[in-house]
């Protein structure tokens, strides 16, 4: 199936990236789906269980075989070009005339710190693919510039028990409501020691702003991982699970599966 030719803006302005490469999505409600992620440098929040490394540095790292270990470097920052270059690249390669890959993951750090980059680059990613944005939820006024080119918005609560920094309870209250919008799904890190106050906070939140649009969203309770394992006891994490349940949210429990499965 021939891939469709994508008109690039006239500007060089390019990203601040980490990687680039194809897996399998670990997390969330895309579980198992087959991305193009995106990894973009920089974040506002320094939160205490963060295994990503989102320092800008002079290069990004790309793997251009899918699920080989091997990488290329490529120059920050790096213009939209490439990025479309070495989508299509893989596209073109999928078998049988059906495209395995089913979306972008445009993810961090925190992607939404480069909003002027994706108000330029996601008109044309989203010609060729779908695009999903991972985000810590802290940022509503980014989120709303780049809204109409979203298909799903997986944001974050940020727990204190786990960030070590206060949640910004109203500002992730604003940011759902925008991100309602589309098809959102929320996502809460938590651990063995997370008080109950604080996942009765977060169902509260999430009943009060989410519960007309139930059939567009989506709760997802992921234990922290910590040694590539889950952290959190069956008996805990049931009970968690009921907490945010008894708020009338349907609540799954995901671990992050590319961990076991020794995916990027």
């Amino acid at each position: 199936m021939p891939v469709p030719a994508i008109r690039v803006p006239d500007s060089t302005a390019g990203a601040q990236l980490i990687e680039v490469f194809s897996s399998i999505q670990g997390e969330g409600t895309l579980l198992g789906r087959r991305q193009i992620f995106v990894r973009f440098a920089g974040c506002n929040l320094h939160c205490h269980y963060c295994d990503t490394p989102y320092a800008p540095r002079e290069e990004c790292r790309v793997e251009e075989i899918p699920g080989s270990g091997d990488f290329t470097l490529w120059k920050n920052p790096v213009q939209l070009k490439r990025i479309l270059a070495y989508t299509r690249s893989l596209l073109e390669t999928d078998s049988s005339g059906r495209h395995t890959h089913h979306s972008f993951a445009l993810t961090g750090g925190e992607p939404l710190q480069q909003v002027e980059i994706l108000c330029e680059w996601l008109p044309g990613l989203r010609e060729l693919l779908p695009v999903q944005l991972e985000t810590n939820g802290t940022l509503p006024d980014a989120l709303a510039r780049v809204l109409p080119w979203l298909d799903w918005v997986v944001m974050d609560i940020k727990l204190e028990s786990q960030t070590m920094a206060p949640t910004a309870w109203e500002v992730h209250r604003e940011f759902l409501r925008l991100a309602l919008q589309t098809r959102c799904c929320v996502k809460l890190v938590a651990g063995e020691s997370t008080p109950d106050a604080e996942l009765h906070a977060a169902g509260a939140l999430m009943a009060e702003v989410a519960l007309p649009y139930l059939a567009n969203f989506d709760v997802v309770l992921q234990p922290r991982t910590i040694n590539g394992g889950c952290s959190v006891s069956a008996q805990t994490l049931l009970r968690q699970q009921d907490i945010l349940a008894g708020y009338d949210l349907d609540v799954r429990v995901i671990p992050q599966t590319h961990c076991f499965m020794h995916l990027l």
